[in-house]
């Protein structure tokens, strides 16, 4: 034999060792003989089994794997494992976040061995030789964050593959051509992951759904909801479902109700919304007091535990805001209609009734299901025109009739006491800690086609407080009703945790760089100089960055059944209750409330618990869909003012360009360092900057720059500009 020869066959030998061994460590707490391992190699000639069986003695002589019963073996664990989810990056490296570690886990592209963006996957660490920072191996997959991919598929004769979007997938779908579902090169689909063999380059998917041509207004939408796992149409059998249930207003029902039919009673909503969730109700007492009534569409006497209606919505958890649409949590029969207050109609509700003084302090307290009728329908706008106005008339510029018209006296004057007592409420709530985020919503003017006509901003005036607060005032008093008693009952409670330190002292090294200073020293302290930044930065520049920024500060607001309070809202119990034709949490308070109400024992708190973290994640997801949605929209309003110039804010420094957001729309694109001509710019972490190597000229964050759109793509999401530079 050559000496090049046997060097290969000894390398083979060691190769199948090491094979062997990552077979056992892969599967570490099971046991496998020879043959097992035969058939996990695709061998079963004599002379292969007979090295694996060598293999396995060498190992096992060599105290990498113990024989835990004749011909059984297993490896033998030597290393700490550690569990996390993994954060690609687009170069196909990442990082795990891991409780076990203070910071993430650096990991190679070659040994993130087939895990995925957001897997949760199992790892050991070891120290980087260079700078001895720590760097892991995923060694395991224990759950992929995802089975379903949206991409674009390239067609050949015999095979296809699916280029995914974004770019956090490392590998194209590989696609059998027997199973590309009448995908045509080019389309826009859906493709399911389906294995990952050990000695394949890139994973094998079928094609699940065609979702049109790449580009086109509904394919795009439809993708982005897919992508998250989102549906955009009810299955047949649930519409039906929901067609055939008893709507009817019915007697025997009303009996079993407090019937509050004939007290005062409206909704004040978006001009545009189609389903009303809440009504208030309105009447002065003899002693001078007021009972207002928070009344909620009784939607869990319709959506009945163990039926199909209740599976669908428990699994949508929430409906979906995008730009032009909304995905409903119910069908539209519920949702729009049965369940909708609507004027001039009565409904079944679940109501909060409170007495208040003028104080504003709740004297009394009562919770049940209620049978109601709606006297009025307002929007913002024109409950906004009351307060302002101090009158009954509603001018025709905000009327939902387009004409001007007198609203009834007495809901005129509900709503002027109203709002004296939601202002005595909320700043009750400020000075006990709230935290008050107004952040503007970004809102299109479409066409009939869904083309972007025209960008408005979404703020929130006097009759959106009013509706709020009375919101807030219903959710803290029946999460407290429950919360206090005793024995301690299960619930579903709305919690957000105190602030991460470090995001606050990162966000005072931002806002320091406008001459904010904030103050950290107790809760106390921390909340007042939030709310001062809030308010100092309302209508300057650098607003958006700045509440962006307090946004990020703050923790993920989540559903739970462990009450640790609201940190936001500055409540020790809270819950989400007034809102159930949109959100499935407000369901399962409402069912939760009247177990306890008729004298019921606790529910399992466990399987409260797993609800709880499913409707937390698909809130999460919807957000992500919305946001998507928005970004699209603003891209495909830039394409058509592409030969403008538009005054920016720098919203983001990194080290491959700087992110603009533009004053007028808010659309936010990115410079790319190696577009901007007229220097080598460098990034300067340290001063959130990019700074011109000779010229020393500097872009910082919060800067204004003047913009041109170089390059907008639909597909991708992406806004480039081309930087002008900065405003004389």
């Amino acid at each position: 034999m050559t000496r090049k020869r046997k060097k290969k066959a000894s390398k083979g030998i060691a190769n199948l060792s090491q094979t062997i061994l990552n077979i056992l460590r892969k599967e570490r707490n099971k046991t496998f003989n020879y043959k097992q391992i035969a058939a996990i190699l695709n061998v079963n000639d004599a002379s292969s089994r007979n090295q694996i069986i060598k293999k396995l003695q060498l190992l096992l002589s060599k105290k990498e794997i113990e024989e835990v019963e004749r011909g059984k073996f297993k490896a033998v664990v030597t290393t700490e494992y550690h569990t996390g989810i993994l954060d690609l990056t687009s170069k196909g490296s990442g990082y795990v976040i891991c409780d076990d570690f203070d910071d993430d886990i650096y990991i190679a592209s070659n040994n993130v061995n087939k895990a995925l963006n957001g897997d949760e996957v199992e790892l050991y660490v070891y120290k980087r030789r260079k700078h001895g920072k720590l760097e892991g191996e995923i060694t395991n997959i224990i759950k992929r964050a995802k089975s379903e991919y949206v991409g674009v598929i390239q067609l050949s004769k015999n095979y296809a593959f699916v280029v995914v979007d974004g770019n956090k997938m490392y590998k194209d779908i590989f696609v059998p051509i027997n199973k590309v579902n009448g995908a045509e090169d080019g389309d826009k689909v859906l493709v399911s992951l389906e294995d990952w063999p050990d000695k394949a380059d890139s994973p094998n998917g079928k094609i699940l759904k065609v979702l049109g041509k790449p580009g086109e207004h509904n394919t795009e939408i439809h993708a982005i909801l897919a992508d998250y796992g989102l549906p955009y149409e009810f299955p047949t059998e649930v519409e039906e479902f929901a067609n055939n249930i008893d709507t009817s207003i019915n007697d025997e029902e009303i009996k079993k109700r407090r019937d509050m039919r004939k007290v005062l009673t409206f909704t004040i909503d978006p001009k545009d919304a189609k389903d009303f969730d809440d009504a208030l109700s309105f009447q002065v007492l003899d002693n001078g007091n007021y009972e207002i009534g928070i009344h909620i569409a009784d939607v869990s006497h319709y959506v009945q535990e163990g039926t199909i209606l209740d599976e669908e919505a428990y699994e949508r958890a929430t409906s979906v805001y995008l730009v032009d649409r909304v995905v409903p949590m119910l069908p539209e029969i519920l949702s729009n209609n049965a369940c909708s207050l609507r004027p001039h109609e009565e409904k079944f509700t679940f109501s909060a009734v409170f007495e208040l003084n003028n104080k504003a302090q709740v004297v009394n307290e009562w919770f049940g299901r209620t049978v109601t009728y709606s006297d009025a329908r307002f929007a913002y706008e024109e409950a906004q025109a009351i307060i302002e106005s101090k009158t009954n008339t509603i001018p025709a510029e905000v009327s939902l009739t387009g004409d001007t018209y007198l609203a009834d006296q007495a809901i005129a004057d509900a709503v002027l006491k109203l709002d004296e007592l939601a202002k005595i409420m909320r700043s009750k709530r400020m000075r006990a800690g709230a935290i008050s985020f107004d952040k503007v919503e970004v809102k299109f003017n479409l066409d009939e086609d869904n083309n972007p006509i025209g960008v408005f901003f979404k703020t929130s005036a006097d009759a959106n407080k009013l509706i709020e607060e009375f919101m807030l005032l219903a959710n803290r008093k029946v999460s407290e009703f429950v919360g206090k008693q005793k024995p301690e009952k299960t619930f579903v409670y709305r919690v957000h945790d105190e602030p991460d330190e470090s995001k606050l002292h990162a966000l005072q090294n931002v806002v320091s760089k406008f001459g904010y200073k904030l103050n950290f020293k107790d809760r106390k302290s921390t909340t007042a100089s939030l709310n001062g930044l809030l308010s100092d930065v309302v209508g300057k520049k650098e607003q958006n960055l700045v509440d962006t920024l307090a946004i990020r500060t703050m923790s993920k607001a989540e559903y739970t059944t462990h009450n640790i309070g609201h940190y936001g809202l500055a409540f020790d119990y809270y819950s989400h209750f007034t809102s159930p034709i949109r959100r499935y949490p407000d369901v399962m308070a409402h069912r939760l409330l009247q177990q306890y109400l008729d004298g019921g024992k606790s529910a399992n708190e466990a399987i409260y618990e797993e609800k709880c973290k499913h409707s937390s994640n698909m809130e999460y997801l919807a957000t992500k869909a919305e946001r998507d949605s928005i970004k699209y929209m603003q891209i495909r309003f830039m394409q058509d003012h592409e030969d403008e110039e538009f005054l920016g804010v720098i919203s983001g420094v990194t080290d491959w360009g700087i992110y603009v957001e533009i004053i007028d729309n808010k659309c936010e694109g990115m410079v790319r360092i190696r577009d901007i001509k007229d220097d080598y710019y460098e990034f300067d972490e340290s001063q959130f900057a990019i700074i011109g190597r000779e010229s020393k000229n500097m872009y910082q964050l919060g800067d204004e720059v003047i913009v041109k759109v170089k390059d907008t793509d639909l597909v991708k999401k992406h806004l480039d500009f081309n930087l002008i530079g900065k405003p004389n």
